[in-house]
C-alpha cells in the first residue's frame, strides 16, 4: 500500500517531502543532494529537472513551510474574537508548539545562520517570512487599539523567536511556556499606554 501511494505520488512532491525532513531535522549544509536522491527515490537528473540547484530546492522548501506556518497560526488567531484576545493567543499557540516534541526551532532562523548572505534565496525567503510576522503583529496590535503597534511588534517577534530557539536547544522540556506571560506583559503595558496618552515605559 505505501508503495502504491509513493508511486502515485508526483517525483516533485517526493523531492520536496524528503527534503522538508532532512532540511528540518539536519540542517541545509548537513544535508547533501545524493541524500535527497536516495531518500526520495528520484533519479538525479529528475531532481535536477524540477530544482535546478540545491539553493532553489532550500527556497522551495521554505517557501512551503511559510504556508504552514500562516496555516498554522491564522486558524489560532481566528478561533477568538477579541482583538487583544488574538495576539495573546499566538503566543499561546507558539508555547504550545515550541513544547511539543514536533518541534525543532525554526527552519527560518536555520537558513539566515547558514546562508547568512542576505542574496542567497534562502535568506531572501526566511527574511521575508519575519516581515510577514512582524507585519501580522503589527496589524493586531492596530486592531487592538494599542499604543505604538510597531514597536510592540519588535518586542513580541524576540519573544517568539526566543521560543523557537529554546525548543532547538533545550527539546520539549523547555522554558518557552514562559512567553505567554512576557507577551501579556508587554500588550498590557502598551494598553495602558494607549488609555492613559503615556509614553510605553522603557521606550
Amino acid at each position: 500500500m505505501e508503495t502504491a501511494v509513493r508511486t502515485e505520488r508526483s517525483a516533485r512532491d517526493r523531492i520536496l517531502d524528503t527534503a522538508t525532513e532532512l532540511f528540518y531535522r539536519d540542517g541545509y549544509h548537513a544535508v547533501g543532494i545524493d541524500t535527497i536522491v536516495e531518500q526520495s527515490g528520484v533519479a538525479k537528473m529528475t531532481l535536477y529537472r524540477h530544482y535546478p540547484s540545491k539553493d532553489e530546492l532550500i527556497a522551495a522548501y521554505l517557501e512551503r513551510s511559510n504556508e504552514a506556518f500562516w496555516a498554522w497560526l491564522e486558524p489560532e488567531i481566528a478561533a477568538v474574537d477579541d482583538p487583544t484576545a488574538k495576539l495573546i493567543r499566538a503566543f499561546e499557540a507558539t508555547a504550545e508548539l515550541a513544547t511539543s516534541p514536533r518541534c525543532l526551532g525554526c527552519t527560518f532562523q536555520a537558513a539566515a545562520s547558514e546562508f547568512p548572505e542576505a542574496a542567497h534565496p534562502g535568506h531572501r525567503v526566511a527574511m521575508d517570512h519575519k516581515r510577514r510576522v512582524l507585519a501580522r503583529l503589527t496589524e493586531l496590535g492596530h486592531a487592538a487599539g494599542l499604543r505604538d503597534p510597531g514597536g510592540l511588534a519588535d518586542q513580541l517577534l524576540l519573544l517568539m523567536d526566543g521560543a523557537w530557539v529554546a525548543a532547538r536547544m533545550f527539546g520539549p522540556d523547555n522554558h518557552a511556556g514562559s512567553i505567554v506571560e512576557a507577551a501579556r506583559t508587554l500588550i498590557d503595558a502598551h494598553a495602558r499606554a494607549a488609555r492613559t496618552g503615556r509614553p510605553v515605559r522603557g521606550r
